[in-house]
C-alpha cells in the first residue's frame, strides 16, 4: 500500500530554450544534454544557473540512438547509427566547444595521437574515441563511482575501464581499456546497469544482478582456464538455457511463472558461468509473467528503468572506489508499468520497497531521497528507504535503547502528483529534474481534460505554459527540488493537521518518520557545508523529539521507541517530563511510552539530577502508573532532591497494598538517614530480620536494588549515604552485599575496588595502601566466587597484600572480618597448615597478632590446592628468609615447586627441629627415597661437624633410621651405614631390618 500526501517537494520550474525538438535527453555533472530530433546535433545546457544557458553545441558523427553521461571523467558515450551500421563512441573534453573551438580529434580506443597535435603547448580540443566491438551495441551504462563503461550486445557484455593517460607534464587524456567480456547465449539485454562491480541485466520480463569479484591469479581455476594475460582481457561465458520470457513450442505458447531468487539461490536461474581471472557472485534473479488482466499487451508489460544506486555514509571522496573503499549500501531498482521494486544488494539481499503506481508509468529514476516516475500526464514523487537501510549497516546501535530509525518495511508514500501534458522523458541530476513533454495531437480530448484538472488543482509550482512565440507541441522543463529543511518543516505542519483531526491515526507518525528519514539521508551523505549541517542536525534532533512525543503517548507494542528517540533528541529528562505534562496529566493518565522512557532513564547513571519539584512529580507519576517501581525510583541518584517524607508516604502505601518486602524497608531506612533520623533507620533495618530471622534477607534487598549502596559505573562509582553508614556500623553486611552484587553481575571487580578504595575509605588511615575493608571484600569474594579467572586474580591480590604487610610490619590496627581459621573452615582455597609449618612459626610467635593472622592466611593459601606458586615468585623477592616467618614462606613455595632437596638443606641449616615433621609430611610416595638418599647423609654430616651432643640431630637421625630400616633390605641398609659409625648405635635398626 502506498500512502498519498499532498506535500510540495518541487520548488520551481522553468523551460529550457532549446532551438530544435529534442529526440534524446540526459543529464549529469550539472549539465543537460539534448539531442535534436534529427539525431546528429548535441546541445549542452548548464543546469545550475538560472535560465539554463547554453554551454556548447557540437555535432555527432552519426545519428544518436542512445546517450549516457559519466560524472567521473565528464565524458559522453553514445550509440550511433550511420550508413545502417551501429557504432559506440565516447566524447571527451566536450566543454572545450564552449569557447567555439573547432578542433576535434578522432581516434580509436587505445590509440593516442602522439603526432604534431601534441607537440609544444597542450591544445584544447574535443576528442571522439571510437570503441570497436565484435557485435552491434544495444545498451550501455557508466559506473558512477569509477567511470568504467559497460556495453550490452546481443550475445555479450563488455566492460571497459576508464584510464587517464599522461602524455606530458601539462597534458593528460582519457582513454578506455577493455578488461572483461561476458558471453551470453539466448538472452539479449534490453537495458544494463553498472556500479562498483555490480552488473544488472534486464530483458522484457527478467532481471539478473551479479557482482564481479577479483580472483587470485595463482588459483588452480585461473591457471587452467587462462587464455589471455590478466592485464589485457578476461572472458567470462554466460549460457542461458531456455530462459526467454515467451517460448513457442509447436502450436501453443508457454509463459514463465513469477520467480524471485535472492543471493546464492540466484545461481538456479539458468545462467551458467565459466570463470577465469574474475569471479562472480549471484545477487538477484527476478522473473515476471506477462499480465493481460488489465488489458495490456506483452509490449506494455515489459520492465523499464533498471538502475543501480550506491550510497555512502561517510565522505564520498574518502570512501570512493578509487581509494579502495566501497559503498555502504547498493540498491537496484527496476519497474513494471504498474509496480516498481527496490532491492538492497549488500550483506543480505532483500526486497526493500514495492511501489504501486496509480497508472501506467513510462520511466522512473531513483535518488538518495526520492523515487521519481512519469506517467502519461503526471510527475510523481515517492519516498525511499535508502537511508533506513544505510543507517542499519553503518550504526550497530540502531534499533537499541540508544538509537532508533523508522523500519525498512515502513510503507512508502507519494508526496506529490504534479500534472503535465504528454510526458515522454525523465532524468535527474542532483536536486534538479528534467522533463521532456510532447503533446499528442491525436489526443486533443485528453489534453483538454488534463488542462482542466491542472487549473482546478492547487499546486506548488507554476502551471506549465508554452512560450508565447512558439507553436510547437513540446517543451523541456527543469524542475528544482525544495531544500530538505523546507520540505521537512512542511511535513511536520502536515502531520499536525493529521494529529488534530485524528489523534489515534498512524498517518501522523508515518509523516514524521518520512521527515526523519529525509533529514537522516542528508546527514548520512555529509556533503553539505558546516552551517547547513548544523541546521540539519538541529532539525534532526527536533524530529526525534516529535517522534518521541508520539511514541510516548502510545499504548501499543512500539511505545518503547519513545526511549531511543528522546535520547537522540538531545532533550534533558526534565524537558521530556515537561513536554508530557503539557500533553497529559496524572488524572488523565500518561502513555506507556513515556513511563517506559522515564523508568529506563531513572535506571541509567547518566541522567541529570532532577530538581525537587521534578523529583516529587516523578514520585507522583509512578505512585499512580507503576507503584511497584517506587523502590527503584526512590533509589535513583537522579532523585536525591526528592522530598523524603513524600517518598516514605508512597512506599508505605506500596507496602500496605502487597506482601511485606525488604526493598521498600531498605529504601525507607536510606531516606531516614537522609533526614538524620537514626531511630527510624534502625527500626526499618531490624523489623524484617526479627520476623524472618534471616541474616541474608537484607542482602537480597540490595541485590534487587543496587543503587541503595552505590551510584554510577566505571570511574564514577560513588557510595550512597546508606553504604557510608554501613561502613561505620555494619561492615560485614556491606561486604556481603557487595559480594552478592558482584556474583549477580551488578558490579564488576574493578568497580568494587574503586568503590572501597577510592571513595568509601579515602579518608581513612589506609588511604595509601589497600584498606582492610577491601581486603575483607576480596577474601569474602574468594569464598563465594566460582569463576576461575576471578579466583586467580583474587589469589594474586591477596598474596601480594599478605606479603606486603608481613614485610612492612606496619598495620592500621583494623581488625579483619575473618580470621585465618574462619577462612580455612569456609573456603577450599585456604588449606590447613602443615605440621612442620606450625613448628617454624608457632601460634605464640614473637610478632603482633595482626601479622600473625596475615602470615597464617598466606601460609594457608600456600598449603591450599589452588594457588599457582609460579605466579607469585616475583613477589617473594621482597620477603627475606632471614627469620622463620620468611623461611616458612620460601620453603613452602620451594616444596610446592618440587624443590625438596633445597628445602631439606634450608631446614637443617635454620630449623632442624622441623625436619622430621617436614619429612613425614612431604617425603612420601615417589619422594620416599629422599629419606636415605638425601636426609640421612645430610644429618650424618652435620653430626660429625657439630659433635654427638646435638640432640636434635641425633633424634632426627634415629627417626631417619627407623624409616630406612622399614623400607630397605639388610644389604641396602648396610651400604647406607657410614664407615666411622658406632656398631651398637645402628645394630637395633639392622636387626629390625633383618626381621
Amino acid at each position: 500500500m502506498v500512502h498519498v500526501y499532498n506535500c510540495h517537494p518541487f520548488a520551481s520550474q522553468h523551460i529550457v530554450a532549446a532551438e530544435q525538438e529534442p529526440g534524446l535527453v540526459c543529464c549529469g555533472g550539472g549539465a543537460l544534454f539534448v539531442v535534436s530530433a534529427g539525431g546528429c546535433k548535441i546541445e549542452a545546457y548548464e543546469l545550475q544557473r538560472e535560465g539554463c544557458p547554453l554551454i556548447c553545441r557540437f555535432s555527432s558523427m552519426g545519428s544518436v540512438l542512445s546517450l549516457r553521461h559519466s560524472a567521473v571523467g565528464d565524458y559522453l558515450v553514445t550509440i550511433e547509427e550511420k550508413n545502417k551500421a551501429t557504432y559506440l563512441r565516447a566524447y571527451t573534453n566536450w566543454r572545450y566547444q564552449a569557447a567555439e573551438k573547432t578542433r576535434v580529434g578522432v581516434r580509436l580506443l587505445g590509440h593516442l595521437l602522439r603526432g604534431s597535435s601534441f607537440r609544444g603547448a597542450p591544445k584544447e580540443q574535443m576528442e571522439i574515441i571510437e570503441i570497436p566491438l565484435f557485435e552491434p551495441p544495444l545498451c550501455m551504462a557508466c559506473c558512477s563511482l569509477t567511470g568504467d563503461l559497460l556495453v550490452g550486445c546481443a550475445k555479450s557484455l563488455v566492460v571497459f575501464s576508464l584510464k587517464r593517460q599522461t602524455l606530458s607534464e601539462q597534458l593528460s587524456v582519457l582513454d578506455f581499456e577493455r578488461v572483461l567480456i561476458l558471453h551470453i547465449q539466448g538472452w539479449s539485454p534490453s537495458q544494463v546497469a553498472f556500479c562498483a562491480g555490480y552488473i544488472a541485466l534486464q530483458t522484457e520480463l527478467e532481471v539478473l544482478v551479479v557482482k564481479l569479484t577479483p580472483r587470485q591469479k595463482s588459483s588452480p581455476a585461473a591457471e587452467e582456464h587462462a587464455l589471455l594475460p590478466e592485464d589485457i582481457m578476461t572472458e567470462t561465458k554466460m549460457t542461458k538455457d531456455g530462459f526467454s520470457p515467451l517460448h513457442a513450442q509447436e502450436d501453443f505458447f508457454l509463459f514463465p511463472k513469477h520467480q524471485e531468487m535472492l543471493g546464492n539461490e540466484a545461481q538456479e536461474c539458468g545462467v551458467s558461468l565459466v570463470l577465469e581471472w574474475t569471479g562472480m557472485e549471484f545477487a538477484l534473479s527476478r522473473r515476471f509473467a506477462p499480465d493481460f488482466f488489465q488489458g495490456c499487451s506483452v509490449e506494455e508489460t515489459r520492465l523499464h528503468s533498471l538502475q543501480l544506486h550506491p550510497m555512502f555514509t561517510g565522505k564520498q571522496e574518502e570512501a570512493s572506489i578509487s581509494k579502495g573503499g566501497e559503498p555502504t549500501c547498493m540498491f537496484v531498482f527496476f519497474s513494471l508499468p504498474n509496480t516498481g521494486y527496490m532491492y538492497s544488494l549488500k550483506n543480505t539481499v532483500e526486497l526493500v520497497s514495492t511501489y504501486q503506481y496509480p497508472e501506467k508509468t513510462h520511466q522512473a529514476v531513483l535518488s538518495d531521497q526520492f523515487l521519481y516516475i512519469i506517467t502519461r500526464n503526471a510527475l510523481q514523487c515517492f519516498t525511499v528507504r535508502c537511508s533506513a537501510v544505510a543507517a542499519r549497516v553503518d550504526d550497530p546501535y540502531i534499533d537499541t535503547t540508544m538509537k532508533a530509525c523508522p523500519p525498512i518495511t515502513m510503507e512508502v508514500c507519494a508526496l506529490r502528483i504534479q500534472l503535465f501534458i504528454g510526458l515522454k522523458v525523465l532524468c535527474q541530476d542532483g536536486n534538479q529534474i528534467v522533463l521532456l513533454t510532447a503533446a499528442d495531437v491525436d489526443s486533443k480530448e485528453d489534453t483538454e481534460r488534463t488542462a482542466r484538472r491542472n487549473t482546478s488543482r492547487k499546486t506548488s509550482v507554476c502551471k506549465p505554459t508554452e512560450p508565447a512565440d512558439s507553436g510547437h507541441g513540446w517543451n523541456l522543463y527543469v524542475i528544482t527540488s525544495v531544500s530538505t529543511l523546507q520540505l521537512y518543516r512542511e511535513i511536520v505542519e502536515y502531520s499536525k493537521r493529521y494529529e488534530q483531526s485524528s489523534p489515534s491515526s498512524q498517518s501522523c507518525v508515518h509523516l514524521l518518520s518520512e521527515g526523519h528519514l529525509l533529514l537522516r539521508t542528508a546527514l548520512l551523505l555529509q556533503d553539505c557545508e558546516s552551517a547547513e549541517r548544523a541546521q540539519l542536525q538541529q532539525a534532526f534532533q527536533e524530529s526525534c523529539a516529535h517522534l518521541g512525543d508520539r511514541f510516548s503517548r502510545f499504548d501499543k507494542k512500539d511505545c518503547h521507541l519513545a526511549l531511543p528517540y528522546y535520547k537522540m533528541s538531545g532533550l534533558t529528562v526534565t524537558d521530556v517530563i515537561k513536554r508530557n505534562m503539557s500533553m497529559s496529566s496524572v488524572s488523565t493518565g500518561y502513555g506507556k511510552g513515556f513511563i517506559f522512557f522515564l523508568k529506563h532513564s531513572l535506571y541509567e547513571e547518566t541522567m541529570e539530577e532532577l530538581s525537587k519539584d521534578m523529583a516529587d512529580k516523578v514520585l507522583e507519576i509512578f505512585s499512580v502508573a507503576e507503584p511497584a517501581q517506587l523502590p527503584h525510583v526512590v533509589s535513583s541518584p537522579s532523585m536525591l532532591n526528592a522530598d523524603p517524607d513524600c517518598a516514605v508516604t508512597y512506599l508505605r502505601q506500596l507496602e500496605a497494598c502487597g506482601a511485606p518486602s525488604i526493598t521498600p524497608s531498605l529504601c525507607m531506612a536510606s531516606l531516614a538517614l537522609r533526614k538524620g533520623d537514626l531511630h527510624s533507620y534502625r527500626q526499618q533495618m531490624d523489623r524484617h530480620a526479627e520476623v524472618l530471622c534471616d541474616p541474608m534477607l537484607q542482602v537480597y534487598g540490595f541485590i534487587e536494588e543496587p543503587k541503595l549502596l552505590l551510584h554510577g559505573r566505571g570511574k564514577a562509582v560513588l557510595p550512597t549515604i546508606l553504604s557510608q553508614h554501613l561502613h561505620d556500623t555494619q561492615e560485614g553486611l556491606l561486604v556481603a552485599a557487595v559480594v552478592a552484587l558482584h556474583e549477580n553481575s551488578k558490579i564488576r571487580l574493578e568497580e568494587a575496588d574503586l568503590f572501597f578504595q577510592v571513595h568509601l575509605c579515602k579518608d581513612g588511615v589506609e588511604a595509601a595502601s589497600s584498606p582492610q575493608l577491601l581486603v575483607d571484600f576480596w577474601e569474602a569474594l574468594l569464598v563465594a566466587s566460582s569463576h576461575e579467572s576471578i579466583i586467580q586474580e583474587l589469589l594474586f591480590r591477596l598474596t601480594s597484600i599478605y606479603i606486603d604487610r608481613i614485610t612492612r610490619r606496619d598495620h592500621s590496627g583494623v581488625k579483619a572480618l575473618k580470621t585465618a581459621e574462619d577462612l580455612i573452615n569456609s573456603c577450599s582455597h585456604y588449606g590447613m597448615l602443615y605440621p612442620w609449618v606450625s613448628i617454624l612459626t608457632p601460634v605464640q610467635f614473637s610478632i603482633t597478632h595482626d601479622h600473625q593472622e596475615d602470615l597464617h592466611k598466606l601460609q594457608s593459601l600456600l598449603c591450599g590446592p589452588t594457588l599457582e606458586v609460579s605466579f607469585i615468585l616475583p613477589l617473594l623477592e621482597q620477603l627475606s628468609d632471614s627469620d622463620c616467618t620468611g623461611l616458612s614462606v620460601h620453603v613452602l613455595c620451594a616444596t610446592k615447586l618440587g624443590q625438596h632437596e633445597t628445602s631439606i638443606d634450608r631446614l637443617l641449616d635454620r630449623c632442624p627441629q622441623a625436619i622430621i615433621s617436614y619429612a613425614n609430611h612431604e617425603l612420601q610416595n615417589d619422594k620416599l627415597s629422599l629419606w636415605w638418599q638425601k636426609l640421612f647423609p645430610e644429618v650424618c654430616d652435620r653430626i660429625r661437624t657439630a659433635g654427638n651432643d646435638n640432640t636434635v640431630l641425633l633424634s632426627a637421625l634415629k627417626e631417619t633410621l627407623v624409616v630406612a630400616a622399614k623400607e630397605l633390605n639388610p644389604l641396602e641398609f648396610l651400604d647406607l651405614l657410614p664407615d666411622d659409625g658406632t656398631a651398637h648405635f645402628f645394630l637395633p635398626h639392622l636387626l629390625e631390618c633383618s626381621q
